[in-house]
């Protein structure tokens, strides 16, 4: 059997971790620069305001409807997901997590006799240690432990094993719910008289190829008890990047280098918690009104993999000149490495190169042991920019306090 473990409105969940004075009240949290909810509170949901609404279009009901709103901080978000799956790696065989939110886990042999209450001890620790909610899913497959999760969630006490024969509630689920049918294929399927899980389960291998692809085939295969997405565990990224949109635009060359050696050294600090190396990076910038979607990239190869970031900044600031044009307006900026590899591969060394050093590297581990103990971004590059003024950060007028991350924001009890 598989769980799927799945913090509850995770974002409002944290914020009220470290603030209960938001518990019962209507609270989202918004995305990226302020823009729109991208977290709902169920008394937030109960005001029939959907997902995905703009901040502005809701800032004259705050007074009225008592709406509470909060930045993403994303700090806090990633520090309480990493508590949730250490308690989760104690507790099962095996955890693959599929997002800030979400984590597939494989139970203990000695758990399968009674799946319920194990998920019910699960959740009851998860809200005792870290203080977020969630729902626990169990079933014979991931799309069916989804489905579980689902169910899970709307119950009292969080957790639901799906039967041996799930067929009562395929038939009641509809199709585009199904975890990985999006919204094109759903109308796809409804044309062709699918209309739920249950039918889609049960049409032939041959329809749901011609109508789908192979992906829409293990689907149904999991639906039928089959597993057919492969486990992931524990396994490195295939790829690491990092990107945002600017708080306002950037229109100056040393604001755009700012904005790309700070994501750069964000990015090259997950490559060493990877123990992964980087034979080069992709560097871009968009540019002119947002639906114009216009880039300007430029692929920067280092002189042999590395994982340090001042080696890394040293090569991509002698190319960033490539992407800037004065007056026009950049709105993004963002990175991708490339040729990742483990660190000690044996590689083909160039005759007349010298063999590269492991100074920097041994250097920036003190500088992610520093950081990790006293807060992210005490110890930084010059390059990434200095002081909270610069105009290509992210907007965050209503950021909480990264209460489990950072000395100076730490919660006080008087």
């Amino acid at each position: 059997m598989i769980g799927l473990v799945d913090g509850n409105n995770f974002f409002v969940s944290c914020e009220r971790v470290v603030d209960p004075r938001l518990n019962g009240k209507p609270v989202a949290v918004l995305s990226n620069n302020d823009g729109c909810c991208v977290s709902r509170s169920n008394e937030f949901k109960a005001l029939g305001i959907p997902m995905g609404t703009p901040y502005f279009q809701l800032k004259d009901r705050m007074e009225r409807d008592g709406l509470i709103f909060r930045s993403s901080n994303y700090e806090l978000y990633g520090d309480l997901s990493r508590r949730i799956v250490s308690i989760l790696r104690k507790e099962s065989v095996a955890v693959e997590q599929y997002s800030i939110d979400e984590a597939f886990i494989f139970p203990p042999s000695t758990a399968k006799k009674d799946l319920n209450g194990y998920g019910k001890r699960l959740r009851a620790k998860i809200l005792q240690w870290v203080g977020i909610p969630c729902g626990i899913g169990f079933a014979t497959t991931k799309t069916l432990a989804k489905i579980a999760n689902h169910i899970g969630k709307k119950r009292p006490d969080g957790v639901f094993v799906m039967p041996d024969d799930p067929t009562p509630i395929l038939s009641k689920l509809p199709v585009e719910e199904i975890w990985g049918i999006g919204r094109r294929l759903s109308v796809t399927l409804h044309q062709h008289g699918i209309h739920t899980a249950e039918q889609f389960r049960n049409e032939s291998d041959e329809v749901i190829r011609h109508l789908g692809s192979v992906v829409t085939l293990r689907t149904a295969m999991e639906l039928r008890g089959i597993p057919c997405v492969e486990a992931d565990h524990d396994e490195d990224p295939k790829s690491i990047s990092c990107s945002r949109s600017f708080g306002e635009p950037v229109t100056t060359l040393e604001g755009l280098s700012e904005s790309i050696a700070s994501f750069t050294a964000q990015a090259a600090e997950k490559l060493r918690r990877h123990g992964l190396l980087a034979a080069g990076v992709n560097i871009y910038a968009q540019y002119g009104k947002a639906c114009e979607q216009t880039w300007a990239d430029k692929t920067v190869i280092f002189p042999h993999p590395t994982d340090a970031t001042n080696e890394m900044l040293q090569a991509i600031q002698q190319e960033i000149g490539a992407l800037f044009v004065d007056g026009l307006r950049y709105r993004k900026s963002g990175m991708v490495f490339l040729g990742l590899e483990k660190a000690g591969t044996a590689r083909q060394q160039d005759l007349f190169s010298q063999t590269p050093s492991q100074e920097n590297s041994k250097l920036y581990q003190v500088v992610d042991t520093l950081n990790a103990r006293y807060g992210k971004g005490k110890v930084f590059s010059a390059s990434e920019g200095i002081g909270e003024n610069r105009s290509w950060k992210m907007k965050r007028e209503m950021l909480s306090r990264r209460a489990t991350t950072n000395w100076g924001e730490l919660i006080v009890v008087h």
